[in-house]
């Protein structure tokens, strides 16, 4: 088994691309496998990885289908349906509540508030 070549962050060799760089041009790995790596030294913890790709073996990337860009408006949407309400709130539903902020956090009724 071979040991990939580690670079040091900013100083790998033309060539080589991650991941993001490589979408930036219109490319994909293409089920290489990774090349290299890059390492960021940090203080007081582990290094940070960034896995290289290289250039010649990457392949462009598929164009989406209508049936992708469908299936992505649908999911999209999904993320904006309310579970309690059942209506679109106009914004993606935090993780975090579950629901649309007015089903969250309802307003008091007004026999409470005057009382």
């Amino acid at each position: 088994m071979s040991t990939l070549p580690v670079y040091r962050w900013r100083l790998a060799p033309d060539g080589y691309a991650t991941r993001r760089q490589l979408r930036a041009r219109g490319l994909r790995p293409g089920g290489q496998g990774v090349a290299a790596q890059l390492e960021r030294p940090r203080r007081r913890r582990p290094p940070l990885v960034a896995y290289l790709y290289r250039l010649d073996l990457a392949k462009p990337v598929r164009p989406m289908t209508a049936a992708k860009w469908a299936a992505l408006a649908r999911a999209n949407a999904a993320r904006r349906r309310c579970p309690e309400c059942g209506r679109d709130a106009g914004y993606v539903i935090p993780a975090a509540l579950g629901m649309c902020v007015p089903c969250a956090f309802p307003e008091p009724c007004d026999s409470l508030r005057s009382a």
